[in-house]
């Protein structure tokens, strides 16, 4: 690739905590579904702490808060300022935005729709409803219909009442519009990709973010008979994606010009490591104790959200791996532009599902199974990835079982 950026600090490396996430998110669930339990009522007052216009909750606060610790530490690794050189080498990022952007969004409403309203719907209830907030700014009268809901009130508070599927597709609509900028920098280092071009697809994605996911995902959600809140939508872009990149660009420059690239790299890059992975955990806490009595009284729930979401994943890898082929892309280009289509930003996802809908959604409960299943399943195809590297040209320095970085593929898969 012409001029690839420079990562920041050491390579990415599967640590033994961000090797057992999907443990640490089973023993998230266990916790939050205790504390619903225990304590029922402090969740429900966290998730009351909104910042209202009108009266109507449109920022979570705790939740803005622990998005923001889990967004900052990504973004303030990218250098912008080299974005353009390093995506000289078109056909690598054009493919990418093409599967991310104008494919991968679609495949998920279509496949969620036909598991969840179709092949699942008699196992999750074809009468079964969840109540999710009313768009920000609309103002219905109680037994009005919206779409595929119908207004309620309780406790006071108006609602509305959506079929349950309907609420589980809304957070896989989410999850198809956000595209990964976190964890596919160590996908795509352990199946010995570009780290240069997995850099220039973060920021050209987080970029491209900030005008579409808003826009799809509120097609996609009017596509499913569900509440299309925009402003809110824009509200969520706004703070949970441009503000930590701004915050990143601006106190990145302003470190560095402070006390240098290498105290940069070395020292503030180290102590912001555990932070994203803290905060995603600290939300799904908050999660499952909302959602423990569903999990419970349904446990195989979870099982009916993960179909869809693996076939999607498999779909949407097979499809960028496949085209990187057709394309002739050399193999360090093809490994992750593969894996940024199949992995999903599931920080942007549970945030803004939690914000949009609830914190007790069902919505929000899709996108933390998006977490459960994204850990086991991208190393599954990182694995896939280092036996295939035959597939391209230039791949024959990349093969074997050697060295990268002074990590061995085989210490780090299991």
């Amino acid at each position: 690739m012409n001029g690839p950026v420079a990562s920041d600090a050491a390579p990415p490396r599967m640590h033994g905590f961000e090797r057992l996430l999907t443990l640490w998110v089973v023993l998230c669930m266990g916790a939050g579904i205790t504390l619903g339990r225990v304590a029922p009522g402090f969740a429900r007052a966290l998730d009351g702490m909104t910042l209202d216009v009108d009266g109507a909750p449109v920022v979570s606060i705790p939740i803005a808060i622990c998005l923001f610790l889990m967004m900052y530490p990504i973004m303030v690794k990218i250098d912008f300022a080299e974005v353009v050189t390093a995506g000289k080498s078109r056909r690598p990022v054009l493919l990418t935005l093409l599967v991310n952007w104008c494919i991968k969004p679609f495949t998920m409403l279509a496949i969620s729709s036909f598991f969840l309203g179709t092949v699942f719907l008699h196992l999750i209830g074809p009468d079964a409803t969840d109540l999710v907030r009313l768009p920000f700014g609309l103002d219905l009268a109680e037994g009005a219909t919206y779409g595929a809901g119908r207004v309620v009130v309780q406790e006071g508070v108006k609602l509305l009442e959506v079929p349950l599927w309907r609420s589980y597709l809304a957070g896989c609509i989410l999850l198809g519009v956000a595209p990964c900028t976190a964890m596919v920098l160590v996908w795509g280092h352990l199946a010995r990709g570009s780290d240069g071009h997995t850099l220039v697809m973060v920021a050209v994605n987080s970029l491209v973010m900030l005008v579409l996911y808003g826009v799809l995902g509120g097609y996609l959600l009017g596509v499913g008979r569900l509440p299309v809140p925009w402003q809110a939508l824009l509200s969520s872009i706004g703070i949970y994606v441009a503000l930590p990149l701004v915050a990143g660009f601006v106190s990145r420059r302003w470190i560095i010009a402070r006390k240098g690239e290498t105290w940069f790299k070395q020292r503030f890059l180290h102590v912001l490591t555990p932070i994203t992975i803290g905060a995603l955990l600290l939300t799904l806490v908050l999660l499952f104790s909302f959602k423990g009595d569903v999990i419970l009284d349904a446990p195989l729930t979870i099982l009916w959200i993960a179909v869809p979401l693996i076939v999607q994943t498999l779909l949407i890898f097979a499809l960028g791996y496949g085209l990187a082929r057709l394309f002739r892309l050399r193999y360090a280009d093809a490994a992750p532009t593969a894996m940024i289509g199949a992995s999903n930003h599931f920080e942007v996802a549970i945030a803004t599902a939690a914000m949009l809908f609830g914190l007790s959604s069902g919505a929000a409960l899709a996108t933390v199974v998006g977490v459960l299943i994204e850990v086991p399943l991208m190393l599954a195809l990182v694995r896939f990835c280092l036996r295939t590297q035959h597939w391209f040209p230039e791949s024959r320095a990349g093969r074997g079982r050697r060295s990268v970085h002074g990590v061995r593929s085989q210490d780090i898969l299991p």
